[in-house]
């Protein structure tokens, strides 16, 4: 019939002359099905990628700029996040109890909690411990020097109760007259273990450099609570604990309600770091509509190229192709490319992202790196399995000229 023996472009449609491809599986029995030879390909679709490799490598390279941009996104993100929050991570407790104040949402920097609540929740039913915390930001400068930089100040118990050792109570100081800095202040101030540095007028000797910790994009320096209280003062604040780190099993939310503070879980606690909670909404928001975007990209590339091959898909059919067969070497395709591009542009991340790491908060590690690959590859599996649909519809009819 004129609609089987047209001859197929072999620019257009990358399908060269359809008889070799029949003559590998060959046709079997009187119903004119295909049958598949053990590890032949006969389908068009797998042919194309290397027939048609233009299209394909542009849609390749598309699919690892995008994973390159979700994965530098990923990375800042967490590197950013790290800064905001690695140093309240390190907090003791079930609990974290921080001010309610009456009109607004709890906040770490205007949280100010007086001795009657301290007291209050010590005596609660269920509390086994109670470790009070100061948290204020101010600046310090290495002796001899004019050039402050901005530190995050904890007041914290060398030794607190119920708390096992970590690295943010590890550089708890000894005497008031010390203090303990993370590393990125020791870097930024340019001190070691024995220098001295100024805060707030007063000069403190470093008796420990531990790990990098942050709060708010400033780097850690811890002193005891009473040589932290005054320093709060000498800043504007009231000296008295900003949060405090609760263990037991209390009835948070009506000691809360009686003592005017609320009771949160770690990580629920961080959104009350207000710079936390707009960064990582706005770059959210950004790798969120990156995915989107994949799926969307992959999904009408797909779509075009099924639509310009509906008639070659209707003569697989009338040769007897099951559409369950095209359907899973359409999606088949689809994984290559998806599968090459991701790796070009995950390995051009964590290049990349290496060197970045020298000059930017970037962090690298599979949370950043294969967790959106996988979302990547799950989404744009789903833009090309939307695309399918011409395959399933496909009239074999249309292969016989029905509709000429």
């Amino acid at each position: 019939m004129p609609g089987i023996n047209r001859k197929f472009d072999r620019e257009s449609h990358g399908l060269g002359d359809a008889r070799p491809c029949l003559r590998e599986g060959g046709l079997k029995g009187s119903s004119g099905r295909v049958r598949e030879r053990k590890g032949t390909i006969v389908f068009v679709a797998w042919r194309e990628l290397r027939f048609a490799r233009g299209r394909f490598l542009l849609i390749g390279a598309v699919v690892a700029l995008i994973t390159l941009l979700v994965g530098f996104l990923s990375g800042l993100t967490g590197g950013l996040a790290a800064q905001n929050i690695s140093s309240v991570l390190q907090l003791p407790g079930d609990r974290l109890v921080l001010q309610q104040p009456e009109n607004s949402d709890p906040s770490y920097a205007t949280s100010s909690l007086d001795k009657n609540t301290v007291t209050a929740w010590e005596q609660a039913a269920g509390v086994e411990s109670v470790t009070p915390i100061g948290i204020v930001q101010s600046r310090a400068s290495a002796s001899g020097t004019d050039d402050p930089t901005g530190v995050a100040l904890y007041g914290l118990p060398q030794h607190a109760s119920g708390t096992q050792s970590n690295p943010l109570f590890d550089l708890a100081p000894a005497h008031d007259d010390e203090v303990g800095v993370s590393s990125g202040a020791a870097d930024d101030l340019g001190v070691e273990t024995g220098d001295t540095i100024s805060i707030t007028g007063t000069d403190f000797t470093v008796s420990v450099v531990g790990d990098d910790l942050w709060y708010s994009h400033t780097p850690v320096v811890v002193l005891t609570p009473e040589a932290w209280s005054e320093a709060s003062k000498r800043v504007g604040g009231t000296g008295e604990a900003t949060v405090l780190a609760v263990t037991g099993n209390a009835d948070w939310e009506a000691v809360g309600a009686q003592t005017g503070t609320v009771a949160e879980t770690p990580l629920a606690s961080l959104t009350a770091l207000e710079a936390f909670r707009s960064e990582i909404g706005s770059l959210g928001l950004m790798i969120a509509m990156l995915f989107g975007i994949s799926a969307l990209v992959v999904g009408a590339f797909f779509t075009v190229w099924t639509m310009q091959r509906a008639s070659d898909i209707a003569v697989l059919k009338a040769l007897g192709a099951t559409t369950g067969s095209l359907v899973r070497d359409s999606l088949g395709q689809a994984s290559i490319v998806l599968v090459a591009g991701i790796g070009v542009g995950l390995a051009a991340v964590i290049g990349l992202g290496t060197l970045a790491g020298q000059a930017l908060p970037f962090i690298i590690s599979p949370l950043t790196t294969l967790a959106p690959a996988v979302v990547m590859a799950v989404l744009g599996l789903a833009g090309a399995a939307f695309a399918l649909r011409s395959v399933t519809k496909a009239d074999p009819l249309t292969a016989l000229g029905s509709n000429r």
